[in-house]
């Protein structure tokens, strides 16, 4: 049932090459960015960077059509900017400014947008596993051929609803992706410490639900397992499980040292497996674009991200009235 990993990949143009590094470099610059501000105050609470993981999301994203939704954890700065949702917003919500999401109420764990469906961000871990099934149930009652990407880590693999989830989702043939982004440390825990199982996209086969395990450093790999899944579901024969082994290269949030891991491993995984620097280096080879080219390209970045950083800055913080709009009942 389960098969190992897609082997082939994508017939590529530059254009395609470009926009994978383009996206890739927006979700890094924003994150770094993310940092700076926390690191002044200017983000409170908890903050969860992507850096590292940009393949997975920018990947996917490519798989999927107008119309097929997304939802994921607290780690999700990268899952909207990779949908379409604008930096401006996003950072304005991280700093609780009222040009944010949210309108500066929910922070990074609840930001959401109808338009590009992106439905969070989730703080409860594993809780968007169930959301998850539920929309794709949603598209599999409105005859839409749309799919639900469920995005959740390999410490949320070992909660209970995602098993509930799966169950349900084959009972009913369902259209969704449950993607794990498996960056090998939970929050702080190896996997080989907290999981009994090496592999976690094989938990599928006990609901008959195929999967296979993607390099999730390699554009290219996540984006053709992506066209795989979706074709899956799409065609209507039900849930498909990517299990896409990934690293993070910073704490699970601001406020962890990682001490669970040394630098020289951190620096290997840059050096040797970084998902950026691969597609830069194709492009390079290929003769698509040249050094001043891709500098450009990170000049143009940093400015959208520098931009947006300000308009978080400029933005006024909610109105204490604001407290009591956008809630399920009267107080």
């Amino acid at each position: 049932m389960a098969a190992r990993r897609t082997t082939r990949k994508p017939n590529i143009s530059r254009d395609e090459l470009i926009g994978y590094y383009r996206d890739m470099l927006t979700i890094r610059r924003f994150e770094e960015k993310a940092g700076q501000l926390y690191g002044m105050g200017l983000i409170g609470g908890f903050c969860h960077l992507y850096i590292g993981q940009e393949a997975v999301v920018v990947g996917l994203e490519a798989a999927a059509e107008e119309g097929d939704k997304r939802v994921t954890s607290y780690r999700d700065h990268g899952h909207m900017l990779a949908c379409g949702m604008d930096a401006n917003g996003v950072m304005a919500e991280l700093t609780g400014r009222e040009g944010g999401y949210s309108r500066g109420k929910g922070g990074s764990m609840h930001m959401f947008s109808r338009e590009k469906h992106f439905y969070g961000g989730h703080g409860i871990v594993a809780a968007q596993v169930p959301l998850g099934t539920g929309l794709a149930f949603a598209d599999k009652y409105n005859e839409n051929g749309r799919v639900t990407f469920t995005y959740f880590g390999d410490g949320a693999a070992n909660q209970g609803q995602v098993y509930e989830a799966f169950n349900m989702a084959a009972l009913w043939d369902l259209p969704v992706i449950f993607v794990i982004e498996n960056n090998q440390y939970a929050m702080g825990t190896a996997q080989k410490r907290s999981t009994s199982s090496k592999d976690i996209y094989h938990r599928g086969e006990a609901f008959g639900i195929p999967g296979e395990e993607v390099d999730g450093m390699d554009v290219l790999a996540v984006k053709a397992a992506g066209d795989k899944a979706v074709a899956h579901c799409r065609s209507g024969k039900g849930p498909y499980i990517l299990e896409v082994k990934t690293y993070r290269y910073r704490g699970h949030s601001m406020s962890d040292p990682a001490k669970y891991r040394s630098r020289e491993e951190v620096q290997k995984m840059r050096e040797e497996h970084d998902p950026i620097e691969a597609v830069r280096q194709l492009l390079l080879t290929g003769k698509h674009a040249t050094e001043d080219e891709l500098k450009a390209v990170d000049k143009e970045i940093k400015d959208i991200v520098n931009e947006a950083a300000e308009f978080s800055k400029q933005s006024p913080e909610p109105a204490p009235e604001e407290l009591w709009t956008d809630i399920y009942a009267d107080a």
